[in-house]
């Protein structure tokens, strides 16, 4: 796929995880990749330049001399910033990430984007699984690690692209969100709530927004719908062009046919198709949003033709993406997971999850809210409410603009806040006793906790089993 090779692109934001993306399914397509960040660190660095890409640290004037035919601009880039304001100055080629990807890999494809404020990178993960399974070869650029591919962004040969359609916006001179420009023909709708509250003023932004993308699917595409989301009905009767396959519909009460209609899963993991048996869900996961997110890459891959059956055997070998309830370690009977959620539902679900997986055990929630609307603290009411399944909560405040204590105040004594991370691991490890499960959830590295944790929990158990150690 080389037919590119003298076409030089550099991307400004680089190691950002969906930049990487593209950088990387660039260099496969062809193109002659650099790049700069502020930020050039492992693992995308080294993921990086171990694929060939020549990086820079830092945001220079200098870079100009590399005279590339493009510089593509991610979207932590703001107006200010010194390499951007001279490409601006001497009105050189600049176009956003999510346009590039538009205009010259995507063009020719047959996208599968998958939308939706929660599970994007789940279900992405899953529905690449299945077409890989079916033998279909997909590209795919998903925001995390699926671990049945180990990459998080490749192009292939195939027409199928499986891509995360993200609700955020595209760049600084951009403002619409990106998934507009994807022109899916298959798109999965997955939930909708509010979120990223430094760029949508309500919720009603945020549909409209979902709008914008329901009116770019075409007419011989299929959109997939949470029929459990007034917020994603309320977009769809705004105007659709498209056939809707919903999933996740209410069962039906007793004299009622809604079940019927759509896709459903019922108690014991039978997937229907308006009422009729397709096969059965058999796999580890936990959590009822992992099944509706395996309804939804269901019911896309059976848009490109693969049969629910042979969906379903995909899923009995899908492996879930790293940080999604990973668990990181056990050191004297603890349990040490690492969770992406970062939101007030996405923390409900998974610490739901886990409860029912451990049971009566013990459950320590530790949460770092540094998300751009966690940080905005816009969601902190919903915080108390989100951790009422664990038995111990523990918050990092770190660099928090908002009271973490005021905001977890309900749980009373449940509740400890703590601004200082390595008093925090002490704390974590004090209280830890043997059979606990601790639930790690931030979508960032929250200074290598994971690790540190695991190291002072052990050093407290081999000090207690060594009656001479003082």
């Amino acid at each position: 796929m080389s037919k590119h090779i003298h076409i030089h692109i550099h991307i400004l934001g680089i190691c950002g995880t969906f930049m990487g993306g593209i950088a990387a399914i660039a260099r496969q397509a062809g193109y002659r990749v650099t790049g700069c960040d502020a930020n050039v660190y492992p693992p995308m660095s080294t993921q990086l330049q171990a694929q060939g890409i020549e990086l820079i640290e830092g945001y220079g004037t200098g870079q100009l001399e590399l005279n590339p035919d493009v510089f593509v601009i991610g979207n932590v880039i703001t107006r200010g910033n010194p390499l951007m304001e001279e490409i601006m100055n001497r009105n050189l080629a600049y176009v956003s990430g999510p346009q590039w990807l538009s205009d010259t890999l995507l063009r020719d494809r047959w996208v599968l984007g998958v939308a939706g404020t929660h599970g994007k990178t789940s279900t992405a993960s899953m529905l690449a699984w299945i077409l890989e399974h079916a033998g279909l070869n997909p590209g795919f650029l998903i925001g995390g690690v699926p671990q049945n591919f180990d990459i998080s962004a490749r192009i292939t040969e195939s027409p199928f692209f499986v891509i995360e359609a993200d609700e955020y916006d595209t760049a600084f001179f951009d403002k619409r969100s990106k998934f507009v420009h994807y022109h899916p023909r298959t798109a999965i709708l997955n939930n909708l709530e509010f979120d990223h509250a430094d760029i949508f003023s309500d919720l009603t932004a945020i549909e409209t927004q979902f709008h914008h993308l329901v009116r770019t699917v075409p007419g011989n595409g299929l959109i997939v719908a949470n029929g459990r989301e007034a917020a994603l009905e309320r977009v769809l009767q705004r105007g659709c062009w498209t056939p809707v396959e919903l999933f996740g519909t209410p069962l039906p009460q007793a004299g009622e046919g809604l079940g019927e209609r759509g896709w459903n899963i019922d108690g014991d993991n039978r997937v229907t198709l308006d009422g009729e048996l397709q096969g059965i869900l058999n796999w580890d996961l936990l959590g009822e949003h992992n099944r509706m997110n395996a309804l939804a890459a269901l019911a896309a891959a059976r848009h490109v033709g693969v049969p629910t059956a042979l969906g379903l055997a995909a899923l009995l070998e899908f492996k879930n993406v790293k940080r999604r309830m990973e668990v990181r370690g056990v050191v004297n009977g603890i349990t040490v997971y690492d969770d992406f959620a970062h939101h007030p539902t996405a923390i409900d679900t998974t610490v739901a999850g886990l409860r029912r997986k451990v049971g009566d055990a013990r459950i320590l929630a530790v949460l770092e809210p540094r998300s751009n609307t966690m940080k905005l603290g816009v969601m902190k009411e919903a915080l108390p409410g989100s951790l009422k399944d664990a038995d111990h909560v523990f918050c990092y405040s770190g660099n928090l603009g908002w009271d973490a204590k005021g905001a977890l105040a309900s749980l009373g004594d449940k509740g400890i806040v703590i601004d200082d991370l390595d008093v925090l691991i002490r704390a974590i490890s004090a209280a830890a006793q043997p059979g606990d499960h601790i639930l790690i959830m931030s979508n960032g590295g929250f200074g290598g906790i994971h690790d540190k944790l695991l190291r002072q929990i052990d050093k407290l158990g081999r000090h207690e089993s060594d009656p001479d150690a003082a």
